[in-house]
């Protein structure tokens, strides 16, 4: 698949920027000459396996905009932003190395290409006195294991950077949930040259962008039949075995994507904050996260399809689609470990719902927020 069709396929249209606000400039000052690199719609193919502070003080007085992400309006993200506190990001103890200014340029143009074009589903936070790092949140793809969780990853541009390509970690929270995503947090895709590949389907300099890697994550890695994903299994893929295969591996990867909910509910990142809160005193601000805004407006309808799951619907598809399982053993051990994880999902869902609340309440009291329903 193309990367101009990953774009089709997550509604990506370079010509609507108005979610992203003004431009970003990773430069302070016009030290070094702007640029911009294409984006070109090379074949993003993956074949799985089993100056710094000077910075600052131009990126932070951006203005903040709200675009709306879900059925709800209320439900409104920065899908791009520059923030300061990169203390929990995996690469933070990594020397960023030799600043250069290609490699400035280099990263300038990622920020541009990542704030006009990113999917609905998908968001970014740079990092105002560490312009090497990055962090992303994808949102699982419909009709997929993965549907409404959300994913993160932790990305370092090496002072080589572009002609070598970023280092990405994925907070796995020490689960295997797809071949491609290892409990270390390794990525395997050949775009990240951690699997082979051949011509376009590996880095290049001057055509590959930190978009096309998140495109490639979220479209070919967290895709509605990983269990294909591992080499060994690819040629079972349309056989009556490796189908059955796949889909007791779905029901596999739907509880881990259900514990990783639970892991990002209890322990989730920094620096994804709703912005009915960006206004509000900093001892407010910090409870506020993308994870619970995101949980809070998808919860219904998630518990909805868990409990459809546990009548026999198959993982990722609709109710009405007629779709079911066997009654085996597998489903059985399927169903016994998603009314345990659904129970635990329900219980943080009510916290997480009693935190926003209480936080309304305590930011209404001084005036700053309209209330979230």
């Amino acid at each position: 698949m193309t990367l101009k069709k990953l774009l089709q396929l997550f509604c990506v249209s370079k010509k609507d920027s108005k979610k992203k606000g003004k431009s970003i400039d990773p430069l302070w000052q016009a030290s070094a000459p702007h640029s911009s690199l294409s984006v070109t719609a090379n074949k993003s193919h993956l074949d799985p396996c089993s100056s710094r502070h000077e910075c600052s003080s131009m990126i932070s007085s951006l203005a903040r905009t709200e675009h709306g992400t879900g059925s709800n309006d209320y439900m409104s993200f920065n899908h791009f932003d520059v923030v300061q506190d990169f203390s929990d990001h995996h690469y933070a103890k990594t020397s960023p190395g030799k600043a250069t200014k290609d490699w400035v340029k280099a990263i300038q143009s990622e920020w541009n290409l990542l704030q006009k074009n990113l999917p609905e589903s998908i968001y970014v936070r740079v990092y105002e006195d560490r312009i090497d790092l990055l962090r992303a949140a994808i949102v699982g793809p419909a009709g997929t294991p993965y549907h409404d969780g959300l994913f993160f990853f932790d990305v370092r541009f090496p002072s080589e950077y572009p002609k070598c390509p970023p280092k990405v970690h994925y907070h796995s929270g020490g689960l295997r949930l797809n071949p491609n995503l290892y409990e270390s947090g390794k990525v395997c895709l050949s775009l990240l040259n951690t699997w082979w590949g051949n011509g376009c389907e590996k880095w290049g300099k001057s055509n590959s962008t930190m978009l096309q890697v998140l495109v490639s994550i979220q479209g070919l890695v967290l895709n509605d039949k990983p269990y294909f994903n591992e080499p060994a299994n690819k040629n079972s893929a349309k056989t009556t075995a490796g189908e059955k295969n796949s889909l007791v591996y779905n029901q596999t990867a739907f509880v881990l994507s259900c514990k990783t909910m639970l892991y990002s509910l209890r322990k989730p990142p920094k620096h994804f904050e709703h912005p009915l809160f960006l206004h509000t005193p900093l001892s407010l601000q910090h409870f506020e996260t993308l994870v619970a805004g995101h949980f809070h407006e998808r919860e219904h309808a998630f518990l909805d399809a868990c409990s459809a799951y546990m009548s026999g619907t198959v993982v990722g598809s609709s109710a009405g689609s007629g779709a079911r399982y066997a009654c085996d053993k597998c489903f059985a051990d399927f169903k016994k470990s998603l009314t345990l994880y659904t129970e635990h999902l329900r219980t943080d869902f009510a916290a997480n719902r009693s935190r926003l609340l209480e936080l309304e309440r305590q930011a209404s009291a001084v005036g700053e927020i309209v209330p979230i329903s």
